[in-house]
This record gives C-alpha cells, structure tokens and sequence, in this order.
C-alpha cells in the first residue's frame, strides 16, 4: 500500500546552485516559522564552516507539512569530497529534486550526485534556479540536464518523469513557476508539484520491522543516534530489536526513546511507521547500513557500501618553537583521543595509528574532507602538525598499480585556454572535451588525484583569476608515473626571530615571502618561494648596519609586497615531502619537517638527494 500522507524527497545539486537556500524558501512557504520568528539565511547550514565556506558539508533531515501531507526533505551536500553523505542519505527518498544554476547549466558535481540518484531508482524532477540572474538560459540548462541523465544511463521511465516535470524557480526570491515567464511569486507550484506527482512511499504495516541506518548523530548524554528510513513495520519505543551489521553478525538491543523530524528539530514519538525516517536512540555502537529489524521474523536488507578513501594525511603531535603559544591542547595523547572520537562520528574517514605511534593516519575523500577536520579541530583549540597528503593506490588483479582519477573541468576566457591546457599536461592530465563559447571556453580533463594538487592556483595564475575549477572523483585507473613536483625552492627561516621590514625588503627581490614584519618565525620555517629552484636558508631579522655616514638614500622606507597566505586547503596542496603544516587556532605555518639546516642536509645526503 501507499502512504499517501508521506512524501520523501532528497535536493541534489552541484555546489552553490541553491540548494539550502530552497529549502529556506519551502519551510516559510509552508509557515514553519512564527510570524515574529528570526531566522538566518540558510538555516539548515547549522555549521560554522558551513556558512562560511557556502557549502552543505552534512546531509541533513527537515520536515514540511503541505495540505495534510508530511513532506520529509533530506538537504544533501553537493561537494564530490561529501560523496559518502550523498551515497547513503539517498537511500532514504523515493524522489529527488535536481536543482541547476538557469547561468552555469549542469556542472561536474551535477553529475555526481544525479549519477548516484539515477543508480538509486529514484525518479527525479528538475528545478532551474536562479532564472532571474542575468545571462541565464533557463531552456538550456533543462536540455543539458536531460542530455546528461541520459548519458548516465536513466531509465526511459526516469527521463520521461524528467521530462513532464520541470519548475523555474529563483529560490533566493522565494517563486517557482511552470513557465519562466509566468509571473507567479510563490513556492507553491513546486509544493503541489511534489504533492501530485512525487511517488508516495510504498510500505507494508503489517509486515515485520526493517529499519536501515543510513547516518549517524552522536550526543554526549546517549551515545550513537542510528538515523533512517523504517522499510516495513513499525518501531516502537520500548521494542526489544535484532541489529544486524554490515558483515552479518547479530545482536539485541532496546530502542530507549525513539524521535521523528518536524520542521526544523526533532520530536520524540512512541513509534515510528513505515515509510518515516526515523531516529533511535539505545542500539550501542550502531553504525551505518545496520539492519533494525524483528528478532523473531528478520529481513534482509542489502548492506550500505561507502566509496574508500583516496587521500590519507598524517596528524602529529607539534614540535614547532612556538608550541602552546594560541592553543590549549597541545598533546600527542589528547590529539589521538580526538581523532579516535572522530572516527567514532564520521564514518566516510578512515583513522588509524602509525605503527611506530608517531602520529594518527586520516584517510578521507579529498582535500576539501580533510581540511574540514582540520580546521574543527584548530577552532576547538587543538595544536598540531600535518603531512603532505598521500594518494591512497590500489592493487589491480594483474598486481600493477592503481590510483584515483579525477575529472576537472576548467571555465575560462578564450585567450588563456591554450596555458590551462599546458598546465594540466605538465599534471599528467588528459584533455576529453572542449567547447569554445562566445567568451567562455569549457575544458574537461582526466588527471591522477595526484596532479590535482596545487593546480587550482596555477589555473588562477595562468588565467588571472578568471578561470573557474572544479574536479570529481571519477575512478581508479592505471599508475601515471612520476609527476613534476614544485618548481620553486622554499626561503627557509635561519634562526628564531620576529621578522623584520629591512630583511624581508632585501628578500622581496628573490621571490614571495609569506611573512609581514613583526611575525613570529623559528628556525626551519617556510617564509618564502624563491624564484628559482632549491631551498635558501635566510635571515629573516637582520637589521641595517647603522654607520656615522648619512647616505642619500637612508630615510627611504621599505616598501613591501603584501605576504601570500594559505588556506588549509591551499597549504596542503602545496607542500613537499619533506615539509609540515603547522596548525593552531590563530596561525597555519608551514615548516620543514627537519628544522635545523645542518640536520636537514646530513638527512638530504643520506637519503641519496645531494651529493656530499
């Protein structure tokens, strides 16, 4: 039978195509505020990170009730680094929205995330957004759109759904029309649209219980929160449950109190009814793809594959100069235990520690995932030291060696299409597509995960700062060799000093510093790239030799370049092997692992780099 009081859908979209802001729009539709109610922009992007960085990092559950029928909403991220979100919250809908930019049309995160909601069977309707930005092409954008779903394979049931149901919509000012010339300025043609044509959940109440984990919520007070969709049955509070793992192992466990999503939060309930989500608090260390089912009758579900790690990074304890200086936990034993939490939370990681125990490896989906971490660890206070990322290879049958492939694809101005193109040559990239445009130019690319790293701020530099990128895991393909390292050698601090205006002046002229006068710098730290390449140790504090002759040139100030500044993500992309980014709530340093230069040469030599 059909629930027909029930609707579930998931919003995927390419990142920053509108989707935490539609679902804005659709909660105050349909009064899910008081009239008096302040309410930030985005309101489901809970994070800090989130609202800074304009991103959904984590799937997230709301409710809207529409003439009598609940309509559970899944917001998913649409960063291809957030994949394993995606993954499994879809699993939860029996219908998505597809939401395209009406300017930019499907872009390479697009097609992520509909590949992953094709896969799943959904049936999916299309929402062209912003239709009131300037140089949108609303007709376009839902021919590329369907031109790309066949290309993923849909279904012919899947694209004629596609076809029949399209809204233009312009979330940011709250309407959504059936023709982009239409007039209408509400949301509600997108809500009845839902209503009528969005498939309800088919469920069997008199079955028994199966219940799927698909995301985890952690609480201080009551452990692991096993979230999901109930398939069949019902839950109910106090129910004795057969948890069935992944691997096929079988326990027992008591559901203590069970919550059901309204609006925007939770609301406890005594039972949960097939084709709800659902959360259950009382399964002990449950995880995802746990099967809740009854012990005297169970179903089999199938299990929950999350895509593997690409890149891994390793966490150490500090051991800069200035350790302790904007941090409060500073501790190799503290640092451990955190990660280990995170583990426990965040199932798309893999954290394990090093044999030897000098550090903690953090295996994620890309550097965008790991950063993520990073910087909620540095705002909780942590202080720590960071490795190089390492592209996780895999073993084909043949026993050669594999590693990721990502697709990129580059939009930029005509003129500079010919260096972007050098560049990811020079990457061990593979140009498979290019469209010229009246201005644009749209490049794709096949390149090793390895490449990618640094390229963003190449493609910048080559195209001044008109180029946009971006870059999707695509697969695992077979080993590209060796690939060029950074060019140019690092300025390395000599002693353990504030930096200076008169040294960073005469330093200026040799390359880019990274450092402003006044900043605090150590022995084996980063405070430049030099123009050239290898490593040049300098004095970062020396002063004018102060003379009793008065030049014409003396009261001349210094005039510096500003410094360049790292992101975390940018920091990471772009340091060696033998190189560090130090991590603190205030500063991201970067640093030679070795610090002191005598130490570092002997290392060099003995490693078989320089000669003696």
């Amino acid at each position: 039978m059909l629930a027909e009081n029930l609707r579930n859908i998931a919003i995927i979209a390419h990142v920053d195509h509108g989707k935490t802001t539609l679902v804005d729009k659709l909660l105050r539709a349909t009064d899910a505020f008081r009239a008096n109610q302040q309410v930030e922009e985005r309101v489901l992007d809970s994070n800090d990170q989130e609202r800074e960085r304009g991103i959904t990092i984590l799937a997230k559950n709301c409710s809207i009730e529409y003439k009598g029928v609940k309509i559970n909403v899944i917001d998913t991220p649409g960063h291809a680094d957030f994949g394993g979100e995606v993954e499994r919250v879809l699993k939860m809908a029996d219908g998505a929205l597809l939401l395209v930019d009406a300017f930019e049309g499907p872009m390479p995160q697009t097609r992520f995330v509909l590949s992953h909601a094709i896969k799943t069977g959904l049936k999916v309707m299309i929402v062209i957004n912003k239709i009131d930005r300037p140089g949108a092409d609303p007709e376009r954008a839902y021919n590329d759109c369907l031109d790309l779903m066949a290309d993923l394979g849909a279904t012919d049931e899947q694209l004629e759904f596609a076809m029949e149901h399209v809204v233009y919509a312009s979330a940011v000012n709250g309407f959504a029309r059936h023709d982009p010339d239409d007039g209408n300025m509400d949301m509600y043609p997108l809500l009845d649209m839902i209503l009528d044509d969005m498939p309800a959940p088919e469920v069997d109440l008199d079955a028994p219980l199966a219940m799927q984990c698909v995301t985890i919520d952690h609480s201080s007070y009551v452990g692991r929160i096993g979230i999901g969709r109930v398939y069949s049955g019902t839950i109910h509070a106090g129910d004795t449950i057969l948890v069935v793992k992944n691997d096929g192992t079988r326990s027992t466990a008591t559901v203590k109190q069970l919550y059901t999503f309204d609006y925007l939060g939770r609301t406890e309930c005594s039972e949960v009814r097939a084709g709800d989500i659902g959360a259950v608090v009382g399964v002990d260390g449950t995880d995802i793809g746990d099967v809740y089912t009854d012990p005297e009758n169970p179903v089999e579900l199938d299990p929950i594959e999350i895509d593997p790690p690409t890149l891994s990074v390793v966490f150490e304890a500090s051991t800069s100069p200035l350790v302790g200086r904007d941090g409060d936990i500073v501790g190799a034993r503290q640092l451990k235990e955190r990660l280990f939490n995170e583990a426990e939370n965040n199932v798309t990681m893999r954290i394990t520690e090093l044999e030897d125990k000098s550090g903690v490896e953090v295996s994620g989906r890309g550097i965008l995932h790991l950063s993520v971490l990073m910087e909620t660890m540095r705002r909780e206070g942590y202080e720590f030291q960071v490795g190089r990322p390492r592209v996780l290879f895999k073993k084909a049958e043949d026993g050669s060696r594999l590693e990721p492939v990502e697709q990129a694809v580059v939009e930029c101005p005509d003129e500079y299409s010919g260096k972007v193109i050098e560049l990811f040559g020079n990457a061990g990239g593979t140009m498979t597509s290019m469209q010229t445009g009246r201005a644009v130019t749209h490049l794709e690319f096949r390149i090793p995960t390895r490449g990618i790293m640094g390229l963003k701020n190449r493609i910048l530099n080559v195209t001044h700062g008109e180029g946009v990128f971006y870059h999707t895991f695509l697969e695992y393909g077979p080993y590209a060799g060796e690939l060029g390292v950074r060019n140019n050698g690092a300025m390395i601090s000599m002693t353990t000093e504030k930096a200076v205006a008169y040294a960073l002046g005469t330093l200026q002229e040799r390359g880019q510093l990274f450092v402003s006068p006044g900043d605090e710098c150590y022995e084996g730290m980063l405070v430049g790239e030099c123009n050239k390449p290898g490593d040049m140790v300098v004095n970062i504090a020396r002063t004018k030799n102060l003379g009793n002759q008065r030049s014409s040139t003396a009261d001349i100030a210094v005039q510096l370049t500003p410094p360049r500044t790292f992101s975390l993500e940018e920091a990471l992309e772009y340091i060696a092997d033998d190189e560090l980014v130090e991590i603190t709530p205030k500063n991201i340093r970067l640093r030679k692992r070795i610090l002191d230069a005598t130490a570092r040469k002997k290392a060099a030599v003995k490693a078989g780099l320089v000669n003696k």
